[in-house]
């Protein structure tokens, strides 16, 4: 696992074969096919790796203040995202990723998301957010959160500080949410 990510790391999804990923861990390509059946075997555990990462990475915060662990969980898919741009992408549906995804990649990347319902569940229980659909209202952080990283990873922001956008960005949504 640790070789494909170097892999997908360094060359992209196009990238990440299983010949690439034996090469890298200096290992027989038939040592990958066993562990992994196949090339998507393979696609779809580094997939579900790095979902896990960002719900790892969504929770890794445990401030009792409810708003102030759901902004530092949107703090923390940043820079998920940054320190892993390939895994990111990939995730998303970058060339093959995850709209190709198998139900075990689906269920990490809904757990990845479960993780933000359960903030903005709490948040709304304690008061400090509008009471509604906890997993509707963490789909819209989700989409706004999202398109500005996804945005950032593309070199797509006008504004000379992303940190600070984002971070007026994250400022803007428990605003408009309370």
């Amino acid at each position: 696992m640790d070789a494909a990510e170097r892999v997908l790391a360094r060359d992209g999804l196009a990238g990440l074969t299983v010949r690439a990923v034996a090469a890298e861990a200096g290992v027989a390509p038939m040592g990958v096919y066993n562990r992994f059946g196949s090339k998507d075997g393979l696609v779809a555990a580094v997939l579900v790796r790095g979902f896990d990462g960002l719900r790892a990475a969504v929770l890794e915060d445990d401030d009792p203040d409810p708003l102030a662990r759901l902004v530092a969980s949107g703090r923390n898919y940043r820079r998920f995202a940054l320190a892993h741009p390939q895994h990111y992408t990939a995730m998303f549906g970058g060339g093959g990723g995850a709209a190709d995804a198998t139900a075990e990649v689906v269920e990490h990347g809904a757990a990845a998301f479960g993780a933000l319902v359960g903030h903005v569940r709490t948040a709304m229980a304690a008061g400090a957010l509008r009471e509604g659909d906890p997993a509707e209202t963490a789909q819209l952080i989700w989409s706004a959160v999202h398109g500005a990283v996804s945005l950032e990873l593309a070199n797509g922001l006008l504004t000379p500080d992303p940190a600070a956008t984002y971070e007026a960005l994250l400022q803007l949504i428990v605003a408009g949410l309370r």
